[in-house]
């Protein structure tokens, strides 16, 4: 019983030695050609495949010509009123007019609050009377002056006569003295006099002054509206008390408006005074306008520069405080289109695609992003024709021989 399984091991032994060492002659002896037998290989690729795999690596390219395209500067603002002013009263009083509600639109010079005069009127009055007392005091120190003036004369006669009489030996010094003093007191009565008109001047200047000082006040008693445009709130109410400094109403002009954005630094110098202005508004609305402020400060934490546009607004339907796309139109710059897929990093990190040079190499050329778009990137910085590699471009560096395939060609 134990021969049997020598004799298996012995037979499968010699099987196996035939199949692995003698498989020419067993197939032979079996009747078939050891070629027949062989598996069905690959067919060699052609040589000329293997010799442009050995020169270059495939890439897929794209022949681009640069186009002049429009390089606007595109912000995220809000529309702003041009005015925004709380008015406040200048004078203390009651409110005597009856209130404008918020909304209503108001003209320039359109009265708002109107306040209960008192004893004003009375207080003017008065003040007139003054100025009428006062220039009434004129003639009166004038004529003094004359009269001053005439006495002076005829003290100057009297003293040349007594002089001369003195020098005659007709009139005694006595005279003469008595005639120069008379002369002095003529004199000293010519500066009351002058003085005398002085002060009634004076008196006139300060009852003229009150009296502009009380019509102010009235006047102040009618608030107006200092410019056109809406109001923001209320109007004071009818009865209400209100004290210097009191707000009666809050007026905006939303007609011109302001669009208002913050440009980055990077691009502020490519924004001038006066430049075109498109705007979208988030509700759906648009606006055309122009630059009328960039500032020349910018902001400590963000670095940013203010931009205001102004944009008419006559049928009022932009509103304070929406947000809107503003698009500064810019001096237009050669530009690619290529897909953002081909951009790539040099190993300083700069941004840039990988070209083909004439020679049939890879070369790395940094570019400016001018705008990004759903058909692609436009960049600058490139040379007006150009073969871009769009494929590949990951897997090649500079001066690595590249087979590029061009897959798009832009007119």
């Amino acid at each position: 019983m134990k021969l049997v399984p020598v004799l298996i091991a012995i037979i499968v032994s010699i099987a196996l030695y035939f199949v692995v060492f003698e498989r020419d002659r067993l197939l032979t002896f079996a009747g078939r050609t050891p070629d027949a037998a062989a598996p069905e290989q690959s067919p060699e690729p052609p040589a000329e495949q293997v010799q442009d795999t050995a020169s270059g690596v495939r890439v897929v390219a794209m022949k681009s010509t640069a186009r002049t395209v429009d390089s606007a500067v595109i912000l995220r603002g809000r529309t702003e009123a041009a005015r925004h002013v709380t008015i406040a009263t200048e004078t203390a009083g009651r409110v005597i007019s009856e209130p404008l509600r918020k909304g209503t639109f108001v003209a320039a010079g359109d009265t708002l609050c109107r306040l209960d005069p008192g004893t004003r009127d009375s207080q003017l009055a008065e003040a007139q009377a003054r100025l009428s007392e006062a220039q009434s005091r004129v003639p009166e120190a004038q004529a003094a002056l004359a009269e001053a003036e005439a006495r002076i004369r005829e003290a100057d006669i009297n003293v040349n006569a007594a002089r001369q009489l003195n020098e005659g030996g007709f009139a005694s010094q006595t005279r003469l003295v008595s005639a120069e003093a008379q002369r002095e007191a003529a004199s000293a009565g010519i500066q009351s006099a002058n003085s005398a008109i002085t002060s009634a001047e004076a008196g006139i200047e300060a009852a003229s002054a009150a009296v502009a000082v009380v019509t102010r006040d009235i006047e102040r008693l009618t608030i107006t509206a200092p410019f056109a445009g809406l109001l923001d709130t209320d109007t004071a109410e009818l009865g209400t008390l209100l004290q210097t400094g009191s707000p009666c109403a809050t007026v905006v002009q939303i007609d011109p408006i302001k669009l208002v954005g913050f440009v980055p630094e990077l691009d502020v110098d490519r924004v001038t005074m006066g430049a075109a202005v498109q705007a979208q508004l988030a509700s759906g609305g648009a606006a055309q306008g122009e630059v009328t402020f960039v500032s020349r400060v910018a902001d400590e934490t963000t670095r940013t520069f203010r931009v205001e546009v102004t944009v008419p607004n006559p049928d009022l339907a932009i509103r304070d405080g929406q947000t809107a796309e503003i698009i500064i139109a810019s001096d237009g710059a050669l530009a690619h289109l290529v897909p953002q897929s081909a951009l790539t990093l040099d190993d300083d990190g700069a941004l840039g695609v990988r070209t083909v040079a004439d020679d049939g190499t890879a070369q790395f050329a940094a570019v400016t992003l001018l705008r990004d778009t759903v058909d692609g990137v436009w960049l600058t910085d490139l040379p007006e024709t150009v073969n871009i590699i769009t494929v590949g471009q990951d897997f090649v560096s500079d001066d690595v021989a590249v087979l590029p395939t061009y897959a798009q060609v832009q007119p």
